[in-house]
């Protein structure tokens, strides 16, 4: 008899981290079907062979191709295609990671079809709505058959919203389970080919940086704020600066230099960036999936936004969310730097063990 089959859909970098520990989980379940389906959201050169082989998973199943164009665009290329494959796949569920447009497009397509949606990652908000992310958190929770919660936050805000608590499940967070994994991968690996190594070598105590978000490097206005901070920062320590292309033409056109203690890198591997970031002093990011991972793995981490919707972090971890005011940031910055931080604690169920959880749930309501 055929086993049902999952549709696991990733869109971007990110949500491959998230499905990885899933796939895996898979595996060893053997209860389920499994199809990996890339939309083609984000088309990354760097997406090739070598990252799926990072994540220790197999290349996608389906890849939709559906890159490029607005928001609108994108989401409706998704959806079309998406609808087709589903079709003829015929899924017994779609699984949707995060808060990307794919989650949104393949969620909205699969309810229509009567495919049960599972959230993973249900229930975060940022309360901002000038994030697109946070549009699409609400929508996709709003249609979702089963939420997979990763932090008390999540519960709070889908029971305050009405969701049925018997769909609701606070089983830990993949995102988790994947760091730990290539933390342990990366303490046996010979990491004198990866990029950031130089780097680390020659620079006993340092910052790793990434900053991606449009409030913080779209528009000369924001972006030599940044660069302000960066410099300050880098009075104190050496700065490895992970730039997003975008963000490096910015830095061009504006004509903004930041100095020779910030050493500018490309978009790093995920192996290459965690070598780095796990042993510095400080992490400075605007990244959601960073806040948890410094928090997994106890690195001091400052968050250059005014608000998150993984608050845990926070509450809990090594994250300190300073705002944008450059002043604040910087002093967060050399709070870390010369007291050491916060390491905090790992979350309840932040124990690399979620994607099992969510496979036990998802098999026992799919297989008949």
């Amino acid at each position: 008899m055929a086993k049902p089959l999952l549709h696991l859909v990733a869109g971007a970098r990110p949500n491959f981290m998230k499905i990885a520990p899933l796939v895996r989980a898979l595996q060893a379940d053997g209860r389920l079907d499994f199809q990996i389906v890339h939309t083609g959201q984000h088309f990354d050169r760097d997406m090739n062979e070598v990252f799926f082989e990072e994540l220790g998973i197999p290349q996608p199943d389906v890849r939709l191709g559906c890159g490029g164009g607005s928001h609108a665009e994108q989401t409706g290329k998704i959806m079309q295609a998406y609808e087709q494959l589903i079709a003829t796949a015929k899924p017994a569920c779609c699984l949707v990671v995060g808060d990307v447009n794919s989650t949104l497009a393949c969620a909205i397509v699969a309810k229509k079809a009567g495919v049960p949606v599972a959230h993973v990652e249900a229930g975060l908000r940022s309360g901002d709505m000038s994030m697109p992310e946070e549009i699409n958190r609400l929508v996709t929770d709003a249609i979702t058959d089963w939420f997979f919660v990763t932090e008390p936050s999540g519960l709070a805000h889908l029971q305050r919203e009405g969701k049925p608590m018997e769909a609701v499940f606070d089983v830990g967070h993949v995102m988790v389970d994947n760091v730990l994994y290539q933390a342990a991968k990366l303490q046996d690996m010979d990491t004198s080919g990866l990029e950031t190594d130089a780097f680390k070598k020659a620079h006993p105590r340092y910052v790793a940086v990434t900053l991606h978000r449009p409030s913080n490097v779209d528009g000369e206005v924001n972006l030599r704020r940044v660069a302000g901070v960066l410099r300050r920062v880098a009075e104190h320590l050496p700065i490895a600066f992970a730039v997003h292309p975008r963000t490096r033409k910015n830095l061009e056109a504006a004509g903004i230099d930041l100095g020779p203690n910030v050493t500018l890198m490309g978009p790093q591997p995920y192996m290459s960036f965690l070598h780095l970031w796990k042993d510095a002093a400080l992490v400075l990011s605007d990244s959601g999936g960073l806040q948890e991972e410094t928090t997994a793995l106890g690195v001091p981490c400052v968050t250059m936004r005014d608000n998150t919707e993984r608050p845990v972090t926070v509450d809990e971890g090594s994250n300190v969310l300073a705002g944008t005011d450059p002043d604040t940031v910087v002093a967060a910055c050399l709070d870390v730097i010369q007291h050491g931080g916060k390491r905090g604690r790992r979350p309840a169920l932040w124990d690399g063990q979620a994607a099992q959880r969510i496979v036990d749930l998802l098999a026992s309501r799919l297989v008949a």
